[in-house]
């Protein structure tokens, strides 16, 4: 069979997608990736088949365009809620009909249109209509996946890379328009998605394409959402990019070893970094360990000088360095978060407030297998310190990070499920 894979043009995101990619390549299938010119080079660089679609997306432009936003939100002047971006909300109090509508507006608007459009919807179709898939794994934030699917009568399924969060809120929202006369219910995500169907003469808009005919979900059950939704479990498995194992990770730590790294999404945007690197070098600079800070020069003072225990490298692979960890300090991205998890290590996590960081945050300590700063934007350095040394000298963060570990490879691996979506594929082709 045919299987395109859509994102939007994001590495973090693609990453998650190029181990089944690969899988399906392996039995047999034809595998294309799709994605705006942004990506086209990373694609290739995975040694996947790219398809080049729509314009430049620049991550980093759209980023600039909500800086005064994501700026308040980022300083604590403003919270994600306040400005409709926070979809990780889980307080049943909260969770009004006039708190999800609030949510489905500003990112339908602001995220979910704007992945999928950019002039990415048209050339996606096209190429869908002319490539003809029989499956569309689709990234859960870019709905042109569901729509090209439905264009060319293909199957789709979303596949995650952190918590259901899009999941379990429209199941909150669904549940709460059904309270309301049909007059008022208002479903901006539904009317956006309805008319852009209606766009390719591909029917109307139906639950299936905000969830997928399923979802393939790499994060074990015990972590998972609380979501009626068909889930279709696959082993995480880490790729971090091209990359070189550096002669010195050869060598085993003399020490603990503790990674730091803040990712590099929101190093390679306008944002940077919301918490000081050098701070929080500053706070490991007294622990008898050795830190490991995957840093570039703009994220370091020249001018002032780096502790003895810390060695910064610009890019290491996460996959070859965290096994030789004892804990691991970063940001929630969901490279870090979920290979730290396949790879057992205890996680402190500074969460950046965006999206599924505090819900991945919460996860973590929830399970016992690490722990979070409640206000990342005031760190002192001896908060940071106490969480570091609670996970080096407490065992029960190491024993439930192993447990953790365990429950992820009994998992099927991204090769065990090839025959589960042959199956799935061929029950939903053509469905509408």
């Amino acid at each position: 069979m045919r299987v395109l894979f859509t994102t939007f043009a994001a590495k973090a995101h693609l990453y998650t997608q190029v181990p089944l990619a690969w899988a399906l390549h392996t039995a047999g299938h034809e595998v294309c990736v799709a994605s705006q010119p942004d990506l086209t080079a990373d694609i290739v660089g995975a040694g996947l088949t790219a398809a080049p679609v729509g314009e430049v997306f620049d991550l980093e432009g759209g980023m600039r365009e909500l800086d005064g936003i994501l700026g308040d939100v980022m300083s604590g002047r403003m919270t994600p809620a306040d400005v409709g971006l926070d979809m990780s909300e889980d307080r049943p109090e909260r969770l009004t009909r006039e708190y999800v509508l609030h949510v489905f507006s500003a990112m339908t608007a602001v995220t979910f249109q704007e992945h999928a459009q950019r002039a990415m919807l048209d050339d996606l179709v096209s190429f869908g209509r002319h490539w003809r898939p029989d499956l569309v794994l689709w990234d859960p934030l870019t709905f042109a996946g569901p729509v090209v699917a439905r264009a060319c009568g293909a199957a789709h399924a979303r596949i995650l890379f952190g918590p259901d969060l899009v999941g379990r809120m429209r199941a909150t929202f669904n549940r709460l328009s059904e309270q309301q006369p049909p007059e008022l219910r208002d479903d901006p995500l539904g009317e956006w998605l309805g008319w852009t169907l209606s766009r390719y003469g591909a029917g109307g808009f139906t639950e299936d394409m905000v969830l997928g005919h399923w979802t393939v979900d790499p994060l074990p059950a015990s972590l998972r959402l609380d979501v009626d939704a068909h889930y279709v479990p696959m082993r995480y498995v880490p790729y971090n990019g091209p990359a070189v194992i550096p002669e010195w990770l050869r060598e085993p730590p003399k020490r603990p070893r503790i990674c730091l790294t803040l990712g590099a999404s929101f190093r390679e945007t306008a944002l940077g970094d919301q918490t000081s690197p050098v701070e929080l070098l500053t706070a490991l600079a007294g622990l008898d360990a050795e830190v490991v800070a995957t840093l570039d020069e703009h994220q370091l003072d020249p001018e002032t000088p780096l502790p003895p225990n810390v060695r910064v490298v610009d890019f290491v692979p996460l996959n070859a360095l965290l096994p030789s960890c004892a804990a691991v300090v970063h940001h929630s991205g969901s490279g870090t978060y979920a290979t730290a998890l396949a790879h057992g290590v205890p996680q402190l996590i500074v969460p950046n407030l965006m999206w599924d960081s505090m819900a991945k945050a919460r996860a973590v300590e929830a399970a016992g297998v690490g722990l979070y700063l409640r206000d990342p934007g005031r760190v002192t350095a001896g908060d940071l310190r106490d969480h570091v040394e609670r996970l080096l000298s407490e065992p029960s963060f190491a024993a439930g990070a192993a447990r953790l570990r365990t429950e992820m490879r009994g998992m099927p691996t991204p090769n065990a499920l090839v025959g589960a979506l042959e199956n799935l594929t061929e029950e939903h082709r053509g469905s509408r």
